[in-house]
């Protein structure tokens, strides 16, 4: 309810408009076998909070929908995250060409329960296929993107200390699934390596005065307990930019379930550590996709 509460707002209006026409998109898709929907549930991931095709809280080298080299693709997804002070409602969109580029937009809106007020960012991004396959190569599947960010006011984090109202984020990805690697289940692993000056994924702003970029790692494992269910874990690196709100690395169990090719819901437990001085933020995240 708080999910559809949070899209309905009138602050997010725009954005929805933009998120129900790419829904529209999604279903004309569908009606259009010959765009996509060759390659095999799951292997294009799930939404992360960011946009870009992954787990929740971190990008992988999959390209999102079900395209594969010779189709064309697109995801909606819409995403809702509480924690002790705060409320994360995403939405975005992607589309994915000949599985070789994949660009996305999303919108963050963070409610602050306790402290009072809202931020909010807009996050374009890009990835590019570099080479390999998560299924059938031996080195798995290889991805570099990119993530600009823009806040939609920079009033707090720059009462805060951050230096800049926008950034943009770099990153490596590698991720490949072992056949039969545990007890007869297939997993997933996924490392990404990624520089920024993002304070908080951006929310609070850019740089600050304890640095400014550096290389964070990433990474996630799942296990599939069935061909449509995986289970797993989340674990991000995070900077620690200011001063005066320290900030944590995000770690999470999750279960993603793939009722099909085109539509999946992903449920974790988050554990986000310090935000903005207020400590051990711990909460749920649900998110819902619709990938053609």
């Amino acid at each position: 309810m708080m999910l559809f509460q949070s899209m309905f707002s009138p602050s997010s209006s725009p954005f929805r408009h933009f998120f129900f026409s790419c829904l529209a998109v999604c279903l004309a898709l569908a009606a259009m076998p010959s765009y996509a929907g060759s390659r095999i549930v799951s292997t294009g991931g799930v939404s992360a909070i960011e946009g870009a095709a992954g787990g929740g809280l971190s990008p992988w080298a999959v390209l999102a929908s079900t395209a594969s080299e010779q189709e064309i693709g697109v995801t909606a997804a819409a995403t809702h995250a509480w924690v002790d002070d705060y409320r994360l409602t995403v939405t975005g969109a992607s589309l994915n060409v000949y599985d070789r580029i994949e660009v996305s937009v999303a919108r963050q809106t963070l409610d602050l329960d306790t402290l009072g007020g809202e931020l909010g960012q807009d996050i374009y991004g890009a990835k590019v296929r570099l080479l390999g396959d998560v299924l059938y190569h031996p080195w798995g599947i290889w991805s570099v993107g990119m993530q600009h960010k823009r806040l939609v006011d920079g009033t707090i984090p720059t009462a805060l200390g951050a230096d800049k109202t926008s950034g943009t984020d770099m990153y490596l990805s590698a991720s490949k699934l072992l056949f039969s690697a545990v007890a007869g289940r297939n997993v997933l692993f996924n490392a990404t390596l990624r520089n920024t000056n993002a304070n908080q994924g951006g929310l609070l702003g850019f740089g600050g005065d304890q640095s400014s970029r550096s290389w964070m790692a990433e990474g996630s494992v799942g296990v599939f307990i069935t061909p449509q269910w995986v289970v797993g874990a989340e674990y991000r690196q995070k900077p620690d930019n200011l001063s005066v709100a320290k900030e944590d690395d995000w770690q999470s169990p999750y279960s993603a379930y793939f009722f099909n090719k085109h539509l999946s819901l992903t449920g974790a437990w988050l554990n986000l550590g310090d935000i903005a001085g207020l400590p051990s933020q711990r909460g749920g995240y649900l998110s819902l996709q619709a990938a053609f």
